[in-house]
């Protein structure tokens, strides 16, 4: 027997747990046994327009128990973290060893599900900006999942950043995550003009947002744009840019060009050491996932979502 989350009828919440077929894996894919996952609010959102059956979920952590045929990737018994297109909540699943990393001993499952997407999507978009120290940093969305991750990466790295969050509150949030400065409220972004220009940008706010943001670029920056919640839609004036570069960011194609499993492990192990420090705001059994992602959608979460499968 195997369960997974699967997409349902509106009337029952979207998302529930149910039986499915037991994964059968490649040459090259070893079997995990699921403990914790993480929900992204994006694949929430996704969710809601699928069809009934569909099963969404990205990341996920467990333990390895039964190692790819071709004898690569890590062996029975060892704990990972990995990465899916899709169908990662469930209690077994398929995955390219590619795509997987083993986690130290001192890192929870719960830690590293958090890892795959949010972990690697700041990781990437700060890449975009090349060296860093002493550079200058604005990331929208600070307190969300990349965003927190993206300001002690770039903290780390020893660059200069400002957070924009949209209360006080949360505005603490990023300032303990590594943020130099942080500007709060609907006029964030004017208040963030005066730390720039900016060398890097990374925006997942989109719309207006985004048009205002580009001049707000060095000549020669780049300004990522990972996301678009106010909306995908965005008019630019692009007279006088001076080389300033706009990247549009998809985890799905940036996995491509690096190794996810390097990476993986790369953040594993700031983790474990203590270079990295997560922010869960919710750990609760997957049977709640519908109670969870709805509190998700409505954006009453700082920080990252893990469901543990018992």
């Amino acid at each position: 027997m195997n369960r997974a989350i699967v997409t349902d009828s509106p009337a029952e919440g979207y998302l529930t747990v149910k039986e499915v077929a037991a994964p059968q894996p490649q040459p090259g894919e070893a079997i995990v046994r699921v403990h914790a996952f993480s929900l992204n609010r994006g694949e929430v959102v996704d969710a809601r327009k699928v069809a009934e059956g569909f099963r969404p979920g990205w990341d996920f952590a467990g333990t390895v128990v039964q190692q790819a045929r071709n004898g690569t990737g890590p062996r029975e018994g060892s704990r990972v973290t990995g990465l899916l297109p899709m169908g990662a909540w469930a209690e077994r699943v398929a995955v390219p060893v590619s795509f997987l990393a083993k986690i130290p001993d001192n890192v929870t499952f719960a830690q590293a599900a958090i890892l795959p997407v949010a972990g690697l999507s700041a990781l990437y978009t700060l890449r975009k900006g090349g060296m860093l120290l002493g550079k200058k940093i604005l990331i929208t969305g600070s307190t969300g999942g990349v965003g927190i991750m993206a300001h002690q990466l770039a903290a780390q790295s020893g660059a200069f950043t400002v957070g924009v969050a949209r209360t006080k509150e949360k505005a603490q949030v990023a300032r303990e995550a590594g943020a130099n400065e942080v500007v709060v409220g609907e006029a964030a972004i004017s208040q963030a003009i005066p730390f720039g220009p900016y060398h890097l940008i990374v925006d997942s706010v989109g719309g207006d947002t985004l048009a205002a943001l580009m001049p707000q670029l060095e000549p020669g920056g780049t300004l990522v744009s990972m996301g678009h919640s106010a909306s995908p839609y965005s008019t630019l004036d692009v007279r006088g840019l001076g080389g300033r570069t706009l990247y549009s960011f998809f985890l799905g194609e940036e996995v491509s060009r690096y190794s996810v499993a390097d990476d993986l492990k790369l953040l594993a192990g700031l983790l474990s050491t203590g270079q990295l420090i997560p922010l869960i705001e919710v750990e609760a059994s997957w049977e709640k996932i519908a109670e969870v992602s709805e509190a998700l959608l409505e954006r009453r979460y700082s920080g990252k979502a893990v469901l543990l499968i018992e």
